[in-house]
């Protein structure tokens, strides 16, 4: 079993809102592109860049431990105005245990 890192490049306005805590799932439509990365990996951790940020860029880099994702259909802008199936990746923080 390899265990990795998620990376998810975003858009900025999808960034601030993840880092602000407002937005607790990161979407990606099921093609066989996302399907081969997200159904049988595991991952440790998912990271999440603003763009693609130089490596010393901390600001732009979130990284969290990935929870995992399940399906939905949904309609969104990014992704035309009919319905489609998406992995919505959870992003948000986890809460810490007492």
């Amino acid at each position: 079993m390899i265990m990795a890192d998620l990376h998810l490049n975003l858009k900025k306005e999808y960034f601030d809102a993840i880092k602000a805590g407002t937005k607790k799932y990161e979407y990606r439509k099921v093609t066989p592109y996302w399907s081969k990365r997200l159904e049988h990996p595991h991952y440790i951790n998912i990271i999440l860049k603003c763009g693609y940020p130089r490596s010393d860029d901390q600001e732009r880099i979130i990284k969290r431990r990935f929870v995992g994702w399940h399906k939905e259909t949904i309609t969104h802008p990014h992704f035309g105005n009919k319905p489609v199936e998406v992995y919505a990746i959870h992003v948000g923080e986890i809460p810490k245990e007492e």
